[in-house]
């Protein structure tokens, strides 16, 4: 049985290995450990949401994972301490993942500065843990004012990170205007600020060109808050160069925000778009998980894939069975 107090403890002490044992807890999906892990996050939820929560997502092959460390070797040197929370994707047949984001950043890995959080997608839309958020206030309660969320990749569903994030980072790789018709308009759209990688060596005069292009297409679409505009910037993660301008944005983002009043509204909605996700998410457990839904699946499945009962009759029935059993 997991001590609370201890754990809670621990973590509000900055103990690396009580904020590992804390999100784990909490990725759990043990009934047993779900309500210790609320407990947990009782206890911890005060001492949390004083950090910056950025997203940081891009087209495959972009080097996520290369920015990641050297803006997070950035962040420590200048005296934050960081978390990142990267998500790796599952494997729809074996449900698997590789969890490898930690051989990536091995020199930031290494940082006592910073905390790197590998956790499989699992089945949740948008390429980000289920727990996720619960995850980001357990690492700002012990101490973390900085945590980047890194998402698997670029599609519709990954627009998810941006209810969870004061700012979405979309990174690009270097190409031109027309690179962007090949991205989908609802994630450039919630884009907080694009950076384009890669601007070193052969591909420097490249990545500038497609700043100016993705800079002049953006100004087609409408910026994903008020009253921002919103920058295209380079940089290399292997020189480095530009990696404190991104920062610096971020900053100066957060500033805007506030003096706006958009800072703490986000983050409300946010709040209040978690609680009915949480809703919907357990709902849906407690349906597949009642004998009676159980007993009935397999047939009510196989007529569907037959096509001898529609999916949405299915479907009612399933849950007027549900609600029969409800008090």
């Amino acid at each position: 049985m997991t001590d609370i107090q201890t754990l809670t403890k621990g973590v509000l002490a900055g103990e690396r290995r009580a904020l590992a044992r804390a999100i784990t807890l909490i990725e759990s999906t043990r009934a047993d450990h779900r309500e210790a892990a609320e407990a947990l996050l009782h206890g911890l939820l005060p001492h949390a949401g004083r950090s910056v929560r950025v997203g940081i997502t891009g087209v495959p092959g972009v080097g996520k994972s290369t920015f990641i460390e050297s803006f997070g070797l950035h962040l420590v040197e200048r005296g934050h301490r960081l978390a990142v929370l990267a998500v790796d994707p599952s494997s729809p047949r074996s449900g698997g993942s590789i969890l490898g984001d930690k051989t990536r950043m091995e020199l930031l890995a290494r940082d006592p500065r910073a905390f790197i959080r590998p956790s499989p997608s699992g089945c949740t839309l948008g390429g980000v843990a289920r727990r996720t958020r619960e995850a980001m206030l357990v690492c700002e309660a012990a101490g973390h004012d900085v945590v980047l969320v890194e998402t698997v990749g670029v599609g519709q569903s990954e627009t998810a990170v941006a209810d969870m994030v004061d700012m979405f980072l979309l990174l690009l790789v270097p190409g031109g205007g027309d690179e962007l018709q090949g991205i989908k308009k609802g994630i450039v759209e919630l884009a907080d600020a694009v950076v384009v990688t890669k601007a070193d060596g052969d591909l420097a005069q490249a990545a500038q060109r497609a700043a100016r292009d993705y800079r002049n297409a953006l100004h087609l679409l409408a910026p994903a808050a008020a009253g921002w505009t919103v920058p295209v910037l380079t940089c290399s993660s292997v020189a480095g160069t530009g990696i404190g301008e991104v920062w610096d944005t971020v900053e100066r983002y957060r500033a805007a925000m506030e003096a706006a009043g958009q800072f703490a509204a986000r983050r409300s909605a946010q709040a209040h778009a978690w609680m009915w996700n949480e809703v919907s998410e357990t709902l849906m457990a407690a349906l597949r998980d009642d004998p009676r839904v159980a007993r009935m699946l397999p047939e009510l499945e196989r007529r569907v894939a037959e096509g001898g009962q529609a999916p949405g009759a299915a479907a009612r029935q399933l849950v007027a069975v549900f609600r029969a059993g409800r008090p």
